[in-house]
């Protein structure tokens, strides 16, 4: 279900790391509100030069990128980085308070919020991700899944407009892999995944980009991109030995 401004527009973004090497060679792409997609691609196709230009962490050689319809300028970075929520491969990376409490309550209370308001942002993020009753306790005495789902967390409570995952299943136990997917599917923001895990991009997103060289080189329907073989293997993408898609119902 989709309405008014996208989520996230980007437009003919080109960008050259200082040492001459061009790693984005002009992507479009738009992703309405409330989608969920996947952005695939081998190492090396751009997809992580990509995310870091949605929040400002790069800024574009050349294209623009507007998320819910801002801009993405020096003078905006500060919204849009309340706008677009990244959530890190490594959990530690986001964890560095003493307590969950502490760690979920830093973003909005960079924003200015307090008391009441901020308590109910840190108590949502937290019972949104199922992990409220961990609040009082230090991020390093929890498990790598529970760090990973108050990573998310973090980035929940500033309200984001998207919510931007780098390799989400990685280094996860099953049942943690199945936890955190049954929470994305629950909530009610637009997702853009960054993945290896082809399965588990099947299973979360209907829609899915494959990056390659810089460029979108395929936009579809995540069951019809992954049926295509020829289309995988052109792209340096393979599914786990016996995975079959399943057939689409209907």
């Amino acid at each position: 279900m989709t309405s008014g401004t996208p989520s996230l527009k980007v437009s003919r973004l080109a960008y050259a790391y200082p040492d001459g090497t061009q790693a984005l060679y002009g992507v479009d792409l738009t992703i309405e509100r409330g989608e969920r997609v996947a952005l695939l691609g081998p190492n090396g196709a751009g997809k992580t030069t990509l995310v870091m230009h949605l929040n400002g962490i790069l800024t574009a050689g050349h294209g623009t990128i507007e998320v819910a319809g801002l801009p993405v300028r020096p003078d905006t970075l500060r919204e849009i980085r309340r706008r677009v929520g990244l959530v890190f491969q490594d959990p530690d990376d986001q964890l560095f308070m003493p307590t969950v409490r502490e760690d979920v309550a830093f973003g909005p209370a960079n924003l200015g919020l307090r008391g009441a308001e901020l308590d109910r942002r840190v108590h949502d993020a937290l019972e949104r991700v199922g992990m409220l009753d961990a609040i009082d306790r230090p991020p390093h005495h929890l498990s790598f899944g529970q760090r990973r789902r108050v990573a998310v967390a973090t980035v929940l409570a500033m309200e984001p407009e998207i919510l931007v995952l780098d390799e989400p299943s990685s280094n996860l136990d099953p049942a943690s892999r199945r936890e955190l997917a049954e929470i994305l599917k629950s909530l009610d923001v637009t997702v853009l995944m960054v993945t290896h895990d082809l399965p588990y991009a099947l299973e979360l997103c209907e829609r899915s980009l494959i990056m390659s060289e810089g460029v979108i080189a395929a936009d579809g329907p995540t069951h019809e991109l992954l049926a295509d073989g020829r289309l995988l293997a052109a792209h340096r993408l393979e599914l786990p030995y016996g995975f079959a898609v399943p057939a689409q119902q209907g």
